[in-house]
């Protein structure tokens, strides 16, 4: 073979590999927060009330600055895991929506997912695709995410907010963990990559409320 073909056929070789290593399957974790919230956190959560707020160092710190690019998040799949360590009894429907602030938004803004509706306490699983989210044009994704809000609701709807019902005893004080990992596009989530997880246990059965959140954030000031 002469040089300037092998030449050739190396670089194409090389382009090739380069194509699969950049489209590679990956995944990282968001965030990974354990939290006892009250209905006096509630009542008092700044800017916006029944927030819960993620931000600084609670985020990944190692989070990509561009979410489509080399690898596609953004086309991906959220996957929420939700551990309900502590909830009154009576078995009240509760549920929280997780939404997205970004560094630079359009349309609206932000955009949330809901996690498993969820009667006592337990793990609660689900894959959320990324563009099946409420509002999930409302980010430039190239620009990533500077922080999340969880907001603790019933299953009323967009706008039912647990620290607005009469009997809010049945929501609060509550104590959960709640991890998020972001899977990139044709990828499956590995619970085996993501630390500090227990052991597998048998995982409650799910259900999403998927009614849109509202307006369940106050985007942050600067």
């Amino acid at each position: 073979m002469e040089s300037s073909t092998r030449l050739f056929v190396l670089t194409g070789l090389a382009a090739l590999w380069l194509g699969v290593t950049t489209a590679r399957a990956e995944q990282f974790v968001l965030f990974d927060v354990t939290f006892k919230f009250t209905k006096d956190d509630a009542d008092n959560s700044k800017p916006s009330p029944s927030h819960y707020y993620v931000r600084d160092k609670m985020m990944n710190a190692d989070r990509p600055k561009d979410w489509t690019s080399p690898i596609d998040y953004r086309n991906g799949t959220a996957h929420v895991r939700l551990e309900v360590l502590e909830k009154p009894p009576g078995g009240e429907a509760t549920t929280w929506s997780v939404c997205y602030i970004p560094n630079r938004s359009q349309n609206k803004g932000y955009d949330c997912f809901n996690t498993p509706v969820y009667k006592e306490t337990g793990v609660y699983e689900q894959d959320i695709p990324m563009t099946k989210f409420w509002q999930n044009d409302s980010i430039v994704w190239d620009h990533g995410i500077k922080e999340m809000h969880l907001v603790i609701k019933d299953n009323s709807g967009g706008s039912g907010h647990a620290h607005k019902r009469q009997d809010h005893e049945k929501f609060f004080p509550t104590k959960v963990r709640m991890t998020v990992i972001q899977v990139s596009a044709d990828s499956k989530y590995d619970p085996s990559l993501v630390p500090n997880l227990p052991p597998t246990k048998t995982e409650k059965p799910s259900t999403v409320n998927n009614e849109k959140p509202d307006v369940p954030a106050t985007k942050s000031k600067e």
